[in-house]
């Protein structure tokens, strides 16, 4: 049994579905959170009497508990490219994606990167992710093996891709659909692993292709889709001529099946009218991407829309295009792209779309997303403070919302003091 003291802030609910904000979280300035066999046994204020009861508790007051970050789309084979100078969407692919992603085939190189991307995540408290591999098979063992190791609830899986993208990272429907189905079955569901049949986009994949991804889908309900959609204008424009035949863009994956509420589709920044109420009517899910849509000028993601529309929308990182493991970073991002659409992101808004809202998202809010009782106990001990910029930013702050807003803005990997998974320490920065 572990015992925390610590400050504890999680959210209960959606701020946008409360009339007082204070409804939506739950902070306790001085809490103490029982964990017992990997899982949230209690949490609630300390008292003189929980001081006599219970013996050896951790004491960590000064510093700020929350439920670990939630990436709902992010590729790991690009972490090794991330901060890589080129032009807009399609030309970036070309130029950095696909060279980096052949190196994938080889197994070795696979398991190293697999190593520092785990690793990079947990620095960043980032404790589950939905998470593109490449088109090698060996790339989601790779990737499985080493979250296995630390317990992590990652969803993954290997990337369809059978036209329009160099000769050398091409499957084909039927590879596609064969070495799919036995990822499925090694890795779907073992412990905390779970499977996404994953195509990169639709230009990349035959109406072949995605017939079959659809197969796969129908035949394993319980798995996950992962796609992008509508991320760059001249994107939009290539599927309306390799797929004339259909509505739109999102009509495609609409079409094959792939659509519904355990399907994430990233970005959704140039949707028409009749996306917009597709994706609301089917229950599927949008990772926003604020980092990466402003790295590679792909445009503005409009929340409020998706809100207005009861949309569930999670928060992604989309390494390498974006360009931080940290979530307050992309929530840092986030405020801009809605202040420059005369919006804006309240700093209990941005962090329940970096926890509760992730986990939504990807429907495993029943598992983890914030302290209920009987939750998986993955969390974040944050540092309000660490740079003399930040400090002097804290001492002037008066409330809760100032200081989680200035930790949003001013702060990254170097706020996060360590991370836990089921209730165990997993990453350190004091070690």
């Amino acid at each position: 049994m572990k015992i925390i003291r610590a400050s504890f802030l999680h959210f209960l609910d959606e701020p946008a579905n409360v009339k007082d904000i204070s409804d939506a979280y739950q902070y306790l300035p001085d809490g103490l959170m029982v964990i017992d066999k990997g899982k949230i046994k209690s949490l609630k204020p300390c008292t003189t009497a929980d001081l006599s009861l219970y013996r050896n508790i951790e004491d960590q007051r000064g510093k700020l508990i929350v439920p670990g970050f939630i990436d709902t789309h992010i590729h790991y084979p690009q972490t090794q490219m991330i901060a890589s100078y080129s032009e807009q969407l399609l030309q970036w692919l070309k130029t950095h994606t696909y060279p980096t992603e052949k190196q994938f085939s080889d197994h070795r190189h696979a398991r190293y990167i697999s190593r520092f991307f785990i690793n990079e995540l947990l620095k960043n408290g980032t404790t589950s992710a939905l998470v593109f591999a490449s088109v090698h098979p060996q790339s989601v063992d790779a990737l499985f093996t080493e979250a296995a190791k630390k317990k992590m609830r990652i969803i993954a899986g290997k990337v369809m891709m059978d036209r329009n993208a160099p000769e050398y990272l091409l499957d084909t429907a039927q590879t596609s659909y064969e070495q799919s189905e036995r990822l499925i079955k090694k890795w779907h569901n073992n412990g905390r692993l779970q499977y996404a049949i994953t195509v990169r986009f639709a230009p990349t994949s035959s109406p072949e292709q995605l017939a079959l991804a659809g197969k796969l889908k129908a035949r394993y309900p319980d798995t996950y889709f992962h796609t992008h959609l509508s991320e760059n204008t001249n994107e939009v424009a290539l599927v309306k001529t390799l797929f004339p035949e259909r509505k739109g863009y999102f009509d495609i994956y609409d079409h094959y099946g792939l659509a519904g509420d355990k399907s994430i589709f990233a970005h959704a920044i140039h949707l028409t009218e009749q996306e917009w109420s597709a994706l609301a009517r089917t229950n599927s899910v949008i990772a926003f991407c604020p980092s990466s849509n402003l790295f590679l000028g792909s445009g503005l993601f409009d929340l409020q829309k998706a809100q207005e529309h009861n949309i569930c929308v999670g928060l992604g990182t989309d390494i390498g295009a974006g360009t931080s493991f940290s979530q307050l970073q992309s929530l840092h991002e986030a405020y801009k792209i809605m202040q420059l659409q005369g919006k804006t992101l309240s700093a209990f808004k941005g962090l329940y779309l970096a926890t509760l809202g992730g986990a939504k998202a990807l429907s495993i809010a029943d598992k983890v997303g914030n302290f209920a009782t009987g939750k998986e106990a993955d969390f974040v001990l944050l540092n309000w403070a660490v740079t003399d910029l930040q400090k002097l930013r804290y001492q002037y702050t008066n409330t809760l919302e100032e200081r989680l807003f200035a930790l949003i803005i001013l702060g990254d990997e170097r706020n996060i003091e360590s991370t836990y998974i089921a209730g165990e320490l997993a990453y350190s920065a004091l070690n």
